[in-house]
Formats: structure tokens, sequence, C-alpha cells
């Protein structure tokens, strides 16, 4: 069996790379789609996002059972399986997503608006609860986890600055007003784009943490005893905690900084140097922080920068900006602990999964990444919805070609207000609930080693 190395970080970090082209241009540009292209309310869109959310979240639980009950074929292998074939859902989903049907009338399009995003939640679920779990069965060893976390976030970043950036350029014409059919053309080529990049994860990636049982039925499983030992999972707790309002702030600012730097500074090119800049920072971050978690250790770098980025947006959403330049400069520093999160929750996860090991002797990746995963769907809901609910709140009105400028501003104050709630509930979920601190993580692995030696040698 081949040993960890670059061909698993690359691959890993090309099954983010897949499921971010629909995810995050659904979560990014959706909302748009509807409310100015099917005329749909943003009250609507909000509470769609909200109820749909939480039956994503049921059906990871149910999702995340599957795996750990049957394999599919005669690989051996636990998660990749279902990869292959749930690429192709997730990619049709997209497609549905951003059709154009406004011509069928209102109840229809409400309809059918429904139906897709339902869809969706479906494809992606099915998607993304085998490839979240797959990290901890490509390796047991904490520095490797860190990498394929490190890579994965890369791989987001790719899609969600590399490319998103530049939907702008093609939605919107000269004059600001939204070009409907770019949408679906762009679903086309984010679609296909997917499903070459699930590929290369499947073909470079390598599972070695492996278990003897038959390719049918999993003996021994029992959800009972997996639900109970994460609702006693202190450590998966916090990060459910965390992992919450890290996707409020996601999944909600996602939506409104396209609106903000088109409405309230009217560059919509904005975006992409926004988005530029994001890279820049990621890229810094990148290289600085394993070093920084070798020195202070992830736990408390997430808590310290989580606690510069709450004073640093409450700041920010206090004093105003005009010149777009020094906004989107000042926006990005502020933000830092958020990126710095998102570089790190996998490892965390793969910490909890691990303790969840140590407690019940079992194998449980599937259905602990699914309770996991549970709480980041409510987290994408409550994001989502709330950005939606925002745009109501402040007065916008869907279908117009452009906002009032006392629409803009609030916009742009939901913009900057958001994170403060996510960066709150970091801080609680790591730093209060989450209590795996550097000595009890390496305590842990130390005996997880030696039963694991142990049930090689019988």
């Amino acid at each position: 069996m081949k040993k960890f190395g670059v061909r698993d970080q690359v691959g890993y970090a090309l099954g983010d790379i897949g499921g971010s082209f629909v995810n995050l241009y659904i979560g990014g540009f959706f909302l748009i789609f509807c409310t100015y292209v099917l005329g749909v309310s943003p009250y609507f869109m909000g509470t769609l996002f909200l109820l749909g959310k939480f039956f994503d979240a049921a059906c990871n639980v149910i999702m995340g059972t599957i795996p750990d009950r049957w394999k599919l074929g005669k690989s051996g292998d636990k998660f990749l399986p279902y990869i292959s074939i749930s690429k192709w859902i997730l990619a049709a989903s997209c497609l549905l997503s951003f059709a154009d049907i406004s011509s069928l009338g209102s109840t229809a399009t409400h309809v059918w608006v429904v139906f897709v995003y339902l869809f969706f939640c479906v494809a992606y679920t099915a998607d993304s609860i085998p490839y979240g779990s797959l990290a901890s069965v490509i390796t047991n060893d904490p520095v490797e986890r860190t990498k394929l976390s490190r890579a994965r976030a890369i791989g987001g970043m790719i899609v969600g600055l590399g490319f998103l950036s530049f939907v702008p350029m093609f939605i919107y014409d000269h004059s600001g007003t939204v070009i409907p059919a770019a949408f679906f053309q762009i679903a086309i080529v984010f679609s296909i784009l997917s499903v070459l990049a699930y590929t290369g994860l499947v073909r470079l990636t390598t599972e070695r943490v492996r278990d003897d049982k038959p390719a049918d039925m999993e003996s021994g499983y029992r959800f009972k005893e997996a639900f109970t030992a994460a609702i006693t999972n202190r450590p998966l707790l916090g990060m459910m905690v965390a992992s919450v309002g890290s996707l409020l702030m996601i999944n909600g600012v996602s939506q409104l900084a396209p609106i903000v730097f088109a409405e309230r500074y009217h560059r919509p090119g904005a975006f992409t140097i926004n988005s530029f800049i994001s890279i820049g920072v990621t890229l810094v971050l990148f290289v600085i922080v394993p070093k920084l978690v070798e020195k202070f250790n992830k736990r408390n770098l997430v808590i310290a920068t989580a606690i510069f980025s709450l004073a640093a947006t409450l700041l920010l959403t206090l004093v105003t900006f005009e010149n777009v330049y020094v906004f989107m400069a000042l926006y990005n520093m502020a933000t830092v602990g958020s990126s710095v999160f998102v570089m790190v929750v996998w490892a965390l996860v793969t910490d909890c999964i691990d303790y969840a090991e140590l407690q019940t002797g079992k194998h449980y990746e599937g259905t602990m990444y699914s309770l996991y995963s549970f709480a980041r769907k409510v987290g994408m809901g409550l994001g989502a919805a709330i950005g939606s609910y925002a745009l109501g709140w402040v007065g916008f009105v869907s279908g117009a070609k452009s906002q009032s400028p006392e629409v803009a501003n609030g916009v742009l104050k939901m913009y900057t207000g958001m994170p403060i709630l996510s960066f709150l509930l970091i801080i609680v979920g790591v730093g209060f609930i989450y209590n795996l601190n550097a000595k009890k993580t390496n305590e842990m692995y130390e005996a997880l080693k030696e039963r694991r030696a142990l049930q090689i040698k019988e």
C-alpha cells in the first residue's frame, strides 16, 4: 500500500474543490438568481434555506450510518465508492438550480425552487458525508491529518476565491444589471469541473485504515451506541457549536458580498479584487499556520485569532469606510480568525472522531462525521436564512434593477455585523466546550497507538 504523501493531499484537496464548485456557487449566487431572475422574495428564500438545511441535517444522520453498515464493490474501500456515485448527482443538482423557469408563472416557479434546493441538499449530503469521513481512514497519524485539513482548506479557497470571484464579471453587464442566462452557463462549467475534481480524488487517495469485515452487512454496528458516543463526546459538541458560528458567517456574508460591492460601492468588479486580497491572506496563513500550530497548539491558535476578529469586526461595523479599497483591506484583516478556523477545523474534528474510538473501542467514522455535519448544515441553514432575511429587513426589493442607498447601506452593516456572532460562537465552542488541549491530545494518541498495536497482534 502506498505511503501517505503529497498524492493524498492533492487528492483530498481535489475533493473539496469538487464539492465547492457546486456548494459555494449555490451558496453564493442561488439567492441572487432567485431574487433577481425568478422574482422570489428574500423572505421566502430565507425560510427555504432554513428549513432546507434542517431537512439536509436530518439526511446527514441517515447517510452517515450507511457506509458504517455497508460497503460497495470489491475494493474494500469504505467511502471512495460512495463518492464515485454521488459526484454525478451533485453535478446534476447544480444544473437544475440555475435553470431559468421564470416563464412558468409564480406558483410553478416557487414549487420548482423548493424542489431543486431540496434535491441539492440531498445530493450534497450523499457526497459530503463520505468525503468528510474519508480523512479518518486515509491516515491515523495526527500530523498527516493536519496536512489533510490544510489541503482541504486550500481546496475550498481555490474555488471560493479563484473561481467564484470572477462570477460577478459574467452575471452583471456594464451597467450593473443581472444577465439571467449567465447563471446556467456558469453552472455547466462548474458541474463539469466538479466531476473531474472528484474523479481525481478517487484516483489519488488511498484508504489505509481498514477493517476485515465483510463487504455486505457490517456486523457489530449499533446506531444507538454510536449516537450515545457522539452526544457524550464533549470535544465533538464543542466543534459543533464553533462550526455553527463559522458557517453563519461563511454562508451569510457570501450571499451579501456581491450585493455590497454592486449596490453600496457601485463596483461589482470589486468583488473580484476582494477575493484576490483574500487569496493573499490565505496563502500567507497556509505557510505560517503549521508553524503557529506547532508553537501554540491548534486550539489556542483558533481561540486567539477569533478574539482578535471579534474585536475587529465590531469596530468595522461601528465605523463606515467610504473608500472601497480601504474597506476591503480592513475587512480581510478583521476576519482572519475565520480563515484560521477553516484551515485547522478538520484536524480538530478528526481528533474528536478518534476520541470516540478511545471511548468505545469501535470505528464509527461515518456516523460521527454525519452528526458533526448535522451541526454544520444547521449553521449553513441559519447563515443562509439570516443573510436572506437581512435583505428583507433592510428593505431589499426583489426584481429591481438596483437598490436605494438606504438599502445598500443596510446590506453593508449586515455584511460586517454577522461575523460578530460567528466569532462569539467559535470562542464558546473551542474555548469553553472543546477540552482536548495539547497534553490531553498527546495522551489520547499514545493510548490509541498502544491499543491499535495490540489489535494488530491479535
